[in-house]
């Protein structure tokens, strides 16, 4: 397939159908990025040859434009010297350089032609290579995190897993029993000796109980001084 071929098939390339139906979307895009690779290369040397071509056929041009103008010399002085036979020849001469010069020229403006399109082909094919890179990076994105859910699907199936679990239950259960013990703890010790409450609650009553015997007191003193009074 020719250079201009392949860059106007990759240009008009549809991506997203190509990995649709690709079976390895990953392997798919790194052939076309390698292929998109290969021809800007190839588009480039082209260019390149068609740049140093364009030199080479100026340089040309102006040794012929040098020609004409000495042959053209050459025949005003054949014709000052009454030699128009020699003046003919050399304006013939001269015709010969300017032909060649003029399909030069025309030349020159194939190859301007043939370089402004390898120009238009290069900046497609770096923006196409730039796209195919960015798909490839979001590819790359989604196949990683598709492999990573597998995994973690995978390790959250296995006996490992299952294992662990089972341990972080156990532990769990210890938990439970340690705390269980400080609770059976804190009511024995309620139950064997008076809460800080109960002794306030004691101290209360006791308060009362002085306040109604010093009261008796009082009461059985003053019946006792009427007593002696009669």
């Amino acid at each position: 397939m020719g250079i201009f071929s392949r860059t106007r098939d990759i240009i008009a390339a549809n991506f997203n159908d190509m990995l649709d139906k690709a079976d390895d979307p990953a392997k798919m895009i790194r052939m076309i990025i390698l292929e998109m690779e290969e021809t800007l290369v190839e588009v480039r040397a082209s260019a390149a040859r068609t740049i140093a071509d364009q030199k080479e056929m100026h340089r040309h041009v102006v040794k012929l434009d040098r020609l004409q103008a000495d042959w053209g010399e050459k025949a005003q002085l054949a014709l000052s010297k009454d030699r128009e036979d020699l003046a003919r020849a050399a304006l013939v001469e001269k015709k010969k350089a300017s032909d060649m010069a003029d399909q030069l020229k025309q030349e020159i403006g194939v190859l301007d032609d043939a370089l402004r399109a390898y120009e238009e082909d290069i900046q497609k094919l770096q923006h196409r290579l730039r796209e195919a890179r960015s798909r490839q990076t979001a590819i790359a994105a989604r196949l990683e995190s598709a492999e990573n859910r597998v995994k973690l699907r995978t390790l959250m199936s296995t006996e490992r897993t299952d294992e662990a679990l089972s341990r972080f239950d156990q532990l769990e259960r210890r938990v439970d029993y340690a705390e269980g013990r400080a609770e059976a703890l804190s009511i024995a010790d309620q139950t064997g000796g008076p809460s800080l409450s109960d002794e306030i609650a004691a101290l209360e009553g006791a308060d009362a109980i002085d306040d109604e015997l010093e009261q008796m007191k009082k009461a059985l003193g003053k019946d006792g001084a009427d007593k002696k009074g009669d």
